[in-house]
């Protein structure tokens, strides 16, 4: 076909389809304008229908545990760790518990954050593009992955193996959970830490490679303080991964209610709000002194994810300002 042809049609093409109304009959517009609005209230409606949920939560745990704290001392519930809720004289000392959940949460952030930030860092500045369209997705598979088969790995394998290796009294304790939590929450920290130190631009790294510095001081020097708060955002939440898991912590921490002595003897084992919760609730009789004591600690967890979750919403904020300005 030739330039003149082509020339031809586009001058016997009509400009206008014909066949679409220009003015519509008021029906129509009704119909557009009802149709609007209403898409609209009902994307309305699932956002808040959202939100009510959580706030839904809130009440309801706030409201159960609400009568606990109206009859027992909140100084002796945090600061004492004597957990005996069906003693002839109950004693609710949650400080064991508390102490057990971020015991094992930042063994585990301990043993993740170095091996996530890597791992972000080789996906984003050293593998090429198709190695990391691979890669990526599989270890984002380790999130789809039941908690409960990550509880029967760590009491069928890495239980004996930790008793066998190292000479543990028990392979259920501290170290066993960390291990396998540390492994729930790499997914996360390195999902997000890997897009924000995609998010900091090529224009940086060139820059920094042209006044002659290495691929090493680039990415430690310059890349990842440059990130920083994304990387920040990326260990709160794998921070609140690994706090609010229950069936991990219940099948391999040991649920001895303990502090550790010395404190950094992981191979004692501890127990923590989530399994207690766990634990406890099916054989709790409610509206007792230690069904009541179940939703406080709820509420006392509930209370810490959401200052992580504050925290967490902050640092990815300013992660996206800064991409969003690069």
């Amino acid at each position: 076909m030739t330039v003149n042809n082509i020339t031809q049609i586009q001058r016997t093409r009509p400009a206008v389809d014909r066949n679409q109304l220009l003015v519509l009959t008021p029906l129509q517009d009704l119909k557009g304008f009802l149709f609007h609005h209403l898409g609209r209230f009902l994307l309305f409606a699932v956002t808040c229908s959202s939100v009510f949920l959580v706030l839904l939560i809130f009440f309801f745990v706030v409201r159960e545990g609400l009568p606990f704290f109206m009859k027992f001392s909140l100084s002796e519930f945090l600061t004492t760790k004597s957990w005996y809720p069906e003693a002839t004289v109950p004693k609710f000392g949650a400080l064991s518990l508390i102490v057990g959940s971020l015991y094992v949460t930042i063994a585990a952030l301990i043993f993740a954050v170095p091996v996530g930030i890597l791992a972000a860092i080789f996906l984003s500045d050293i593998v090429s593009l198709k190695v990391r369209d691979f890669v990526k997705p599989i270890i984002e598979i380790l999130a789809a992955i039941p908690s409960v088969a990550y509880g029967f790995f760590a009491v069928l394998v890495l239980a004996p193996w930790l008793q066998n290796k190292f000479g543990f009294t028990t392979g259920t304790n501290a170290l066993n959970a960390s291990i396998v939590l540390s492994i729930m929450a790499l997914p996360t920290i390195i999902s997000v830490a890997e897009d924000s130190i995609s998010a900091v631009g090529r224009e940086l790294r060139e820059a920094s490679y042209g006044l002659g510095a290495t691929r090493f001081e680039t990415i430690f020097r310059v890349i990842i303080p440059a990130a920083h708060s994304g990387i920040i955002a990326a260990i709160v939440l794998g921070m609140m991964r690994a706090i609010g898991e229950t069936m991990v912590v219940w099948m391999a921490s040991g649920n001895a209610n303990q502090i550790p002595s010395p404190w950094w003897d992981l191979s004692q084992s501890v127990r923590t709000m989530t399994a207690t919760i766990a634990g406890d609730m099916g054989e709790t009789p409610k509206d007792s002194p230690h069904y009541w004591s179940l939703f406080a600690i709820g509420v006392v967890l509930l209370v810490m994810t959401f200052l992580l979750n504050i925290v967490g919403e902050y640092f990815l904020a300013s992660a996206k300002k800064k991409a969003g300005k690069s």
